[in-house]
């Protein structure tokens, strides 16, 4: 049996390969251009994560958000009527605030020299190392895209997508079951509206009944949270058991017939899918959460390589939420 620290080293070695190795990106992109970049960054999150955990959330899907549509180049970031952000899938999306006070600070420091699709990658695996999760290198080097259209957002995935809808959407984007399975335990952290899943609370079956793949003792709970005629846009945790904590209970809730969004859920109803729920949630915890761990940073270093624009591509952006 090797130290666990020589596993550990394994792992990080083998990270930073794999991040050296994405779409002509590299780890320390900044490191003579804006040294203090990355810690700027992280000290801007967690200024704003300290005054509010669940915004770690925010960032991580605003992030993802971006990364689908138009690859990862802060194109969700741009306001105006028609622009990515307006898309009925990205109305809930927050983080931009995060987004904009690291921005601000970055351009005081080194102006022009990190892009905003940078920072919100950056902010990502901050998020998630202060939720109590891993971290990571993130490679650096995305310039900001200069298109930004609500209607391209229509590919996004939704929470009412079959298994097989999302697996097309995911393998479009290069990603496989493992990646699908392992992004969507960010679930981990974060909430939903009602609003989003409150119909399989009520008259779900021909019958009237509730979606029958909901725990009964859970069912309860959500009908309590979201009645029928309640306020749609009232806030449920997706992980019951530690809402702001980054581990593998959300993967024992989806095996307990817990999850709350119905694509979450029906990971359990794949067999492909659900053979990566079970690995996840496992049933010694040290052991299986550590695989979790490794699996989700290398899932987020693929992800964030998305249809990146590098070198010449692009600009950087002297305001992340305006084309310069």
């Amino acid at each position: 049996m090797e130290p666990k620290w020589l596993v550990v080293l394994v792992v990080i070695l083998g990270l930073n390969w794999l991040a050296e190795t994405q779409e002509g990106l590299k780890t320390g992109f900044y490191s003579s251009s804006c040294p203090k970049a990355e810690a700027i960054v992280r000290s801007t999150v967690e200024s704003h994560f300290n005054k509010d955990p669940t915004i770690a959330a925010g960032v991580l899907r605003l992030h993802f958000h971006d990364c689908f549509v138009q690859g990862c180049d802060g194109s969700v970031l741009i306001t105006g009527a028609s622009s990515e952000r307006n898309a009925l899938p990205n109305l809930g999306l927050r983080g931009f605030a995060v987004i904009d006070d690291a921005k601000t600070q970055l351009e005081a420091s080194c102006p022009g020299v990190v892009s905003c699709a940078d920072i919100l990658a950056l902010a990502a695996r901050d998020a998630v190392g202060l939720s109590d999760g891993p971290s990571w290198s993130v490679p650096t080097g995305r310039r900001d895209g200069r298109i930004s259209s609500s209607s391209e957002a229509s590919n996004l995935p939704s929470p009412a997508d079959s298994i097989a809808v999302l697996r097309q959407k995911f393998a479009a984007k290069g990603l496989d079951n493992h990646d699908l399975v392992t992004l969507v335990g960010a679930h981990t952290i974060g909430q939903t509206d009602c609003l989003f899943f409150r119909y399989r609370l009520y008259n779900f079956t021909p019958t009237g009944n509730a979606d029958p793949t909901i725990n009964q003792a859970f069912l309860a709970q959500l009908q309590g949270l979201c009645p029928k005629d309640g306020d749609g846009s009232k806030r449920v945790a997706l992980d019951k058991d530690s809402q702001t904590k980054f581990d593998v209970s959300f993967f024992k809730n989806v095996r307990a017939g817990n999850g709350v969004l119905e694509s979450d859920q029906r990971l359990l109803g794949d067999g492909e899918t659900q053979r990566i729920v079970q690995n996840y949630a496992g049933s010694v915890r040290g052991l299986l959460g550590v695989r979790f761990d490794f699996e989700f940073p290398k899932a987020m270093i693929k992800m964030s390589s998305i249809e990146v624009k590098t070198g010449a591509q692009g600009e950087i952006r002297k305001i992340c939420s305006k084309f310069n």
